[in-house]
């Protein structure tokens, strides 16, 4: 019977992204009467999807990227053998679940998956990409919801923004009185969630001496640079590829 398994001996090699996507959350958010254009209190669960899938999912992604209702893990090594069916399902399905779990349990949840293979340079770019598009989704975030406040439809404030380039956008709500480049860093930017190794003095009882231990925890970056800048091109190599 295995033999007829469409796509199960696909597999791929580390590094990979795999990318997760919610699917129809726009129900979610009417749903859980979510504050729009943005919500803390979804945004922290989404947070919280990211702490687990890295410490308690047994998938051991290195890191996290979120925004709006997206994911990106980034993997060095893979579990299941690097079997994409098998990444995607597994990685899909603990997300909606810690989802719905983060948000009371009352909504059913749940996103699609695919394995974006990679190298350390390019994850640079990936992850620099991802970034750009959280500020795209920022900027058209406001813009439709100020239209809709003044009395437009969903529909129609999504097509009057369709191929406006990010400057008009900005404008936009400039001479509303609204400074884009002032709102929270994670709207604009994302939110970054990864193993950090710290060095913590502890006791050998056994040599009767002091020694340093690293130690890995799992950390929310909230303020992050942008990626496409020098300071955010150094943090990227470091957190990367450890230079």
């Amino acid at each position: 019977m295995e033999n007829r398994e469409i796509f199960s001996t696909i597999t791929t090699i580390p590094p990979v992204f795999v990318r997760l996507d919610g699917r129809a959350f726009h129900r979610l958010a009417e749903n859980l009467n979510l504050k729009k254009p943005f919500d803390d209190r979804f945004s922290d669960a989404m947070v919280q999807v990211c702490v687990v899938l890295i410490a308690d999912s047994g998938l051991c992604p290195e890191l996290a990227f979120t925004f709006s209702d997206e994911i990106s893990l980034y993997f060095t090594k893979l579990p299941f053998s690097g079997r994409v069916e098998k990444l995607d399902s597994v990685a899909a399905s603990f997300a909606a679940s810690a989802l719905t779990n983060a948000l009371g349990g009352t909504i059913l949840l749940s996103f699609d998956a695919r394995v974006i293979p990679a190298t350390p340079e390019y994850a640079m770019e990936y992850l620099a990409n991802r970034q750009n598009e959280a500020w795209r989704n920022h900027l058209n975030g406001y813009c439709q919801q100020v239209l809709i406040d003044e009395g437009m439809s969903a529909k129609k404030a999504a097509g009057h923004l369709k191929g406006l380039p990010a400057k008009d956008l900005h404008e936009m709500m400039h001479v509303r009185g609204v400074n884009l480049a002032m709102t929270p860093a994670w709207q604009r930017r994302g939110i970054l969630v990864y193993k950090k190794i710290t060095e913590k003095e502890g006791y050998n009882p056994i040599t009767q001496e002091h020694v340093l231990a690293e130690r890995s925890a799992v950390t929310v970056e909230r303020d992050l640079p942008l990626f496409t800048s020098p300071d955010g091109q150094s943090f990227l190599k470091k957190l990367l590829c450890g230079t």
